[in-house]
């Protein structure tokens, strides 16, 4: 077995999917509280500290300044997206083992449902992003480049909505049981279907929930971990990298998660085969159907039959996929899915997720994100993690 890095001590996820009362900064202190309390330590412990492009004003500055955290070790901000957090896992992990601290803590949060972003806004990051003054005129936006990748899947594959659909019917499943899920109704592939189309072929229910809230994970040393409250997590292996457009030379119909797979699971020293929980990040279901081909679940082309008549429902499938419900169902603060999947990991690992869709005996689990937009440019980030 591989040398224990880290363990994940401490999660939380913010119960409101609405904040409209709530700051930025109010919601990352209130889920870095959360998640320590979790852990059982306090601000004081706290010597290491990792965020992302959704934390306000000066970014880790303004956030440490405002939790009045002193004399931290180590500081990093990573802006890989979504799959930022599932990268400061990795990255925090590693900087534990190196002894340069001994407790991180990871935050994510924000408003987007409160200040009316959408998938169907063009996002340019900046007007001095080095793509923009090509690509301003087409309009890109998430909901219409991850429909371009959806319609190639199908033309080169023969993917249907049909298969699609049922990604999102294995997350209605799941989120019935999730009291603070957004949308908690069990839908059929007829009902996914009947949904309006928003950008051929995706229909709205092939789209993600837009919250608000957030989530935050503590990584301690191992040696420190013993004496915690919570059933330990190990983090065994994360791989992370960015997939651009490469001059043109691009095929749509894969994801960065072709290199971040393969090199996670050699790191953990595992395969798919040894995989029961997987948390695949859901920005779209055409989202999660690439990446479980990327990751070697099943061979590209061959997404649509592997989730297919509810084989990614939890107790029923071959793979349990996103139990708390995913990004289409139960969460997607910030417009930023990679932390909510962290966290819905780490509870089946631990045994604690709701007994109807909890995987019996489980001791790995996958976490996959992407950020960006899967038609364009995008991070992507692998993280596998043990029971301890």
């Amino acid at each position: 077995m591989a040398q224990v890095k880290a363990c994940i001590a401490g999660i939380y996820e913010h119960p409101l999917r609405v904040a409209p009362d709530h700051s930025v900064a109010r919601l990352h202190a209130d889920v870095a509280h959360g998640a320590l309390r979790d852990a059982g330590l306090t601000l004081d412990d706290v010597d290491a500290y990792f965020c992302a492009g959704d934390a306000p004003g000066l970014g880790p500055m303004s956030i440490i300044d405002y939790l009045g955290l002193k004399r931290l070790q180590v500081v990093q901000t990573t802006e890989l997206g979504g799959a930022s957090y599932l990268s400061h896992v990795g990255e925090a992990a590693q900087a534990i083992a190196d002894g340069r601290c001994k407790v991180a803590l990871i935050t994510l949060a924000g408003r987007p449902k409160s200040e009316g972003s959408s998938g169907a806004k063009p996002r340019n990051f900046g007007d001095t992003a080095p793509d923009v003054e090509f690509e301003r005129h087409y309009l890109p936006t998430p909901l219409n480049s991850y429909a371009m990748c959806a319609m190639r899947h199908m033309h080169d594959f023969g993917t249907t909505s049909e298969q699609l659909a049922w990604i999102k019917v294995a997350m209605s499943h799941h989120a019935q049981h999730n009291p603070n899920a957004l949308l908690r109704q069990v839908m059929t592939v007829d009902d996914v279907l009947a949904s309006p189309r928003v950008a051929d072929p995706l229909r709205r229910a092939d789209c993600c929930v837009v919250t608000d809230g957030g989530g935050a994970v503590v990584l301690v040393h191992p040696d420190l971990a013993k004496g915690l409250k919570q059933p330990l997590v190990q983090v065994r292996a994360m791989s992370a990298s960015v997939k651009g457009q490469s001059g043109g030379d691009m095929d749509i119909t894969h994801s960065a998660t072709a290199w971040t797979g393969p090199r996670a699971f050699a790191q953990a020293g595992l395969t798919p085969a040894d995989i029961r929980y997987a948390s695949i990040y859901d920005s779209f279901t055409i989202t999660v159907l690439m990446q479980l081909e990327d990751l070697g679940f099943c061979a590209k082309g061959q997404g649509g039959r592997f989730v297919a008549d509810g084989q990614l429902i939890a107790g029923q499938g071959r793979l349990a996929v996103n139990t708390d419900g995913g990004g289409l169902c139960n969460n997607h603060p910030a417009n930023r899915g990679g932390m909510t999947k962290v966290i819905e990991a780490v509870r089946q690992l631990r045994g604690q997720a709701h007994p109807q869709v909890q995987v019996p005996n489980l001791e790995f689990a996958l976490a996959n994100g992407i950020g960006g937009l899967l038609g364009a440019r995008h991070g992507a980030a692998t993280l596998i993690m043990q029971r301890h």
